[in-house]
C-alpha cells in the first residue's frame, strides 16, 4: 500500500529526501501537540497510533508497554482488533514483540509469520498482515515498550522507514516518561518504565541494611524540548555545544595533573569520541527529522546504553561507558547546569547509586539522610569504603548495571551484609527489612550494654580499645561505646571537605575542639595523608600510573615542608601543656621519620622562644604501611615511642595487589599465612624492644580478624566506632591463651587462607562473632 511521497512509508522517488524530512518534522510536532489535548490518556494514546499509522503509511500501528512481571501488554492499536487492547500480553522473549524487548534490536520482516519466533494471538486479527517492523522504545538504557507497524503486502521496510520509526520511538519514550499516556488510576506505576521488583547482587564493602529512595550520583539530564522547527539552527546549537565540549576537554588536557597516565587516557578517549564523525552524523540526522539538538543527543545516548547492556567484552563496555559519559557532558553544554545532584535537594532518606565515588564526593552528602551507597565498582579497602565505614553507611560494590537498572526515586532495600539490593521491593521484602533493622538495633542495644564493661578476655588478658576518627562527631562515640581514646585521628578528611587549605589558626581551632570533645582520653593525631584517591580540591596533584605507590602522605609533605610545619605548629598550639601524641604515615625509611621529627623539634623550639606553652610530653610514632621499613626495625624501634600498623596499605604492598582494583578484591586474604607470619614476627620484635604496638587498619574492625590479632599478641586495637561493640563482645568471650600456639602453627601452612579454620575455632570455643 503506497500513498503520496509526503508519507514516510512511501517508496521515495529521487530528490524527495527533503519532503520526507519535512513530513517527519510535521509528525513529530503533531505528536507533541497531542500531549496537550484535553482528553483521557487512553484516547490520547489511540489518537497517536492513528496519526503514526497515517503518516508512516501503515495499515497497523501498535504500542506495547512493558509492565511488571516481565510481560508486554498491548496498550493501543490502529488496525488490529480493538478488543485486543489490554487483553493481549507477551512475555519478554516471546514472539517478535517479546524478542525486540529482550534484545533491544529492530526486527524488519517481509513475512513475519514465517519467522520461528512469531507468536500468533487470534484475538488480534493480525493473520492477514505479513510485513512487520518493530522498534524498541528505550528509556534509561532499558526497553520500556515496543512500537510496531504492519502491512498486508509482503515487503521489506527501507532503511529510511526504519530510521523514521526509531525517531518516533525516541519521542514516544520521552512522552511515556513525562506521563499523560497511561491512566495511572488503572495502571499504577506503568509510566513507561519497568516497575517490577528486581534483585541485584554485589560485593559487601561496608556491612549494614538500609531502606530509602534511590538517588543517582550522576543524574540523568531530562530533555523537555523534544522537537524543533528549524533544523539548521539546531545543528548550529549542536556544533557549538560540541566545540564547547572539546574546548573544555582540551583545557583539562593542559593541566599538569593530567600530563600523563590513566586520567589523560580517559580524556583523550573523550576527545577522540567528540571528534568522531559517525557520532556527530547520527545526531545531525536525528535533528534533520525534527528532533531538537538535545533530543538528538539523548536518542544517540539511549542507543549507546542499549548496546552496553548487550556487550560482554570489558574493553568495549568501558568505551561505551566513556561515550555515555561524553553524551551526558554534551547535554550539560547544551542545557547548562551540572551533571551531579545538588546534595542539599535530596529526600529525607536516600541511597546513593554511582559508578564510583571519592571520599570527598561522599562527604558532600548529608550524613543524616544518606542511608546507603551502591557502586558499580569499588573494593572493601578503598578510601571511599573506609570513609563510609567510619560514617556507619552500608555500602555495596560491583553491582553490575546499577546505573541503568535503577532510576532516581526507586525504592531500594539494601542488604550489604549478604551482598544484595532489592529494587522496587515488594511489601513483604520491606517488612523483612524492617524486622532486620529492628534486630540490628537490638544488637546495638546489646553492644551498648557492654560500654562500661572492661575489655578483658575470658582468661583475663587486658586489651586497650581505641577508636579511629575523622570528624568531631566521631569523637562523640567515645562516650557511646566506652572506648579509651582515639588511636587514629585522620586529619586529612577535614582538609578534604574545605574549598581552601586551612591555615594555622583554622587547624589549631579544629585540633583544640577534638581535644575538648575527647576530654581526658588520649588522642593520636596522624599527620596529613593525602594523595592516591584522597585529593584536596584546591591542590594540583601530578598524574601517576599508580597513585597508591606515588607522591602521597609523608613523601609529599617532605617535598612541601611548609605544609607539614604548619600542621605541626597547629598541633603544638592546640595542645598547650597537654601531652601530644602524633604519628607519621607511609614512612618508607628511617630517614623520612628523622626528617619529620626534626621539623617537630624545630617548631617546638620556636614555640618556646615565643614564650608559648608547649606539650608536657610528646609521644611520637610511625605507621607501618610500607614493607621496606620492616627491614629497618633495629634502627627504627629505639627512635619511636610506638608503632601502629596500617593493614590496608601494608597488605596491598605485601601482595603487590592494588586494593582499589575490583578484580583483586577476593584475590588475597588478610587471614593468610604470609600475613600472620609477618605480624607474629613484628609483635615479637616490638615486645623485645619495649615499644608499644597498636593496630589501626581495617582488620581491627572485624571480629574474626581482631580475634587473630589478639592471638598474635596485639593488645592495642584502634577501630571504627561501629565495630567497638562487636569487637568487645568477641574479646570478652575469647579464651586467648590457647589461640596463640594455634596461630603460630597456622602461620607456617601453605594455604591461601586460614579464615575457615579460625571461624571453626571461634565456634568450638564459644567466641561471639557478631556484627
Amino acid at each position: 500500500m503506497i500513498r503520496s511521497p509526503v508519507g514516510w512509508g512511501a517508496v521515495a522517488a529521487p530528490g524527495t529526501r527533503s519532503e520526507e524530512l519535512s513530513a517527519a518534522r510535521r509528525l513529530l510536532r503533531r505528536l507533541v501537540e497531542m500531549m496537550a489535548a484535553p482528553v483521557s490518556p487512553q484516547e490520547r494514546l489511540d489518537r497517536i497510533v492513528r496519526l503514526i499509522a497515517a503518516d508512516i503509511v501503515a495499515e497497523v500501528c501498535s504500542v506495547y508497554v512493558q509492565r511488571g512481571g516481565d510481560y508486554l501488554e498491548l496498550f493501543a492499536t490502529e488496525g488490529l482488533k480493538r478488543s485486543a487492547v489490554h487483553n493481549t500480553r507477551l512475555r519478554v522473549g516471546e514472539g517478535l514483540v517479546g524478542l525486540i524487548a529482550a534484545q533491544g534490536n529492530v526486527i524488519n520482516l517481509p513475512d513475519a509469520q514465517s519467522h520461528p519466533a512469531f507468536a500468533y494471538r487470534p484475538e488480534t486479527g493480525e493473520e492477514i498482515y505479513h510485513s512487520f517492523m518493530g522498534v524498541p522504545i528505550v528509556r534509561g538504557g532499558r526497553v520500556v515498550g515496543v512500537l510496531v507497524v504492519q502491512n498486508r503486502a509482503r515487503r521489506h521496510y527501507s532503511d529510511e522507514e526504519v530510521d523514521a520509526l526509531q525517531i518516533v520511538a525516541t519521542v514516544f519514550a520521552e512522552m511515556l516518561a513525562s506521563g499523560g499516556l497511561i491512566d495511572v488510576t488503572r495502571y499504577p506505576g506503568d509510566l513507561g518504565r519497568i516497575d517490577r521488583p528486581e534483585r541485584l547482587e554485589g560485593l559487601r564493602l561496608v556491612e549494614g541494611v538500609a531502606l530509602g529512595q534511590a538517588v543517582l550520583h550522576q543524574i540523568r539530564i531530562e530533555v523537555t524540548r523534544l522537537v524543533a522547527d528549524d533544523p539548521a539552527s539546531e545543528i548550529v546549537r549542536l556544533d557549538e555545544a560540541i566545540s564547547s565540549l572539546k574546548a573544555s576537554v582540551d583545557q583539562l588536557l593542559l593541566l599538569p595533573e593530567v600530563a600523563e597516565g590513566e586520567h589523560r587516557e580517559v580524556l583523550e578517549a573523550y576527545r577522540m569520541f567528540a571528534n568522531d564523525a559517525g557520532w556527530r552524523r547520527r545526531m545531525r540526522e536525528a535533528i534533520e527529522t525534527g528532533l531538537s539538538a538535545e533530543a538528538a543527543v539523548k536518542r544517540v545516548q539511549e542507543q549507546t546504553r542499549l548496546r552496553m547492556a548487550h556487550v560482554a567484552d570489558p574493553y568495549l563496555q568501558e568505551r561505551l561507558h566513556d561515550l555515555d559519559a561524553l553524551a551526558e557532558r554534551l547535554l550539560v553544554h547544551l542545557l547548562g547546569g551540572t551533571p551531579h545532584q545538588d546534595p542539599g535537594d535530596l529526600p529525607d532518606e536516600f541511597i546513593l547509586v554511582a559508578r564510583s565515588i571519592t571520599p570527598a564526593e561522599l562527604l558532600d552528602y548529608d550524613r543524616s539522610r544518606l542511608k546507603g551507597v551502591i557502586l558499580e565498582e569499588g573494593s572493601p579497602t578503598s578510601h571511599a569504603a573506609i570513609t563510609a565505614r567510619a560514617l556507619d553507611i552500608p555500602m555495596l560494590g560491583r553491582v553490575k548495571g546499577a546505573l541503568t537498572r535503577i532510576e532516581t526515586g526507586d525504592r531500594l532495600a539494601l542488604d550489604s551484609e549478604h551482598g544484595q539490593v532489592f529494587v522496587r521491593p515488594s511489601e513483604d521484602v520491606e517488612m523483612a527489612f524492617a524486622r532486620s533493622t529492628a534486630a540490628h538495633a537490638e544488637r546495638r542495644r546489646m553492644f551498648h550494654a557492654l560500654r562500661d564493661q572492661p575489655s578483658v578476655t575470658r582468661d583475663g588478658i587486658r586489651v586497650c580499645l581505641h577508636l579511629n576518627a575523622a570528624f568531631l562527631i566521631d569523637v562523640a562515640h567515645l562516650e557511646i561505646c566506652g572506648a579509651e581514646g582515639i588511636g587514629l585521628y585522620r586529619t586529612e578528611l577535614a582538609f578534604m571537605v574545605r574549598d581552601h587549605f586551612p591555615d594555622v589558626p583554622a587547624q589549631t581551632e579544629l585540633y583544640r575542639r577534638v581535644l575538648q570533645h575527647a576530654g581526658d582520653r588520649p588522642v593520636v593525631f596522624r599527620t596529613l595523608d593525602v594523595g592516591s584517591d584522597k585529593h584536596l580540591p584546591y591542590w594540583t596533584f601530578p598524574a601517576e600510573e599508580n597513585p597508591a605507590m606515588g607522591w602521597r602522605a609523608m613523601r609529599m609533605v617532605l617535598d612541601r615542608p611548609m605544609v607539614l610545619r604548619a600542621q605541626l605548629r597547629a598541633l603544638i598550639r592546640s595542645h598547650g601543656e597537654r601531652p601530644l601524641s602524633l604519628m607519621f604515615p607511609m614512612v618508607a625509611e628511617v630517614a623520612e621519620f628523622e626528617a619529620g621529627r626534626r621539623m617537630l623539634e624545630l617548631e617546638l623550639g620556636r614555640a618556646r622562644e615565643r614564650g608559648q606553652p608547649t606539650p608536657a610530653s610528646i609521644c611520637i610514632g610511625v605507621m607501618l604501611e610500607v614493607p621496606s621499613l620492616y627491614w629497618q626495625l633495629p634502627a627504627l624501634l629505639p627512635r619511636i615511642d610506638f608503632l601502629s600498623i596500617g593493614s590496608n596499605d601494608l597488605i596491598q604492598f605485601l601482595f603487590a595487589a592494588d586494593r582499589g582494583n575490583p578484580e583483586l578484591v577476593d584475590r588475597y586474604d588478610p587471614l593468610s599465612p604470609p600475613v600472620l607470619a609477618f605480624l607474629l614476627d613484628l609483635v615479637e620484635r616490638c615486645r623485645a624492644a619495649g615499644v608499644k604496638l597498636s593496630f589501626c587498619g581495617e582488620m581491627a574492625s572485624r571480629p574474626l580478624e581482631a580475634m587473630a590479632l589478639l592471638g598474635l599478641g596485639v593488645r592495642h586495637l584502634s577501630l571504627a566506632p561501629t565495630a567497638a561493640g562487636p569487637v568487645k563482645a568477641m574479646l570478652r568471650s575469647l579464651p586467648c591463651a590457647p589461640l596463640a600456639p594455634y596461630l603460630r602453627k597456622l602461620s607456617t601452612l601453605p594455604d591461601h587462607s586460614v579464615r575457615a579454620r579460625l571461624h571453626h575455632y571461634a565456634l568450638d570455643h564459644g567466641v561471639q562473632l557478631l556484627t
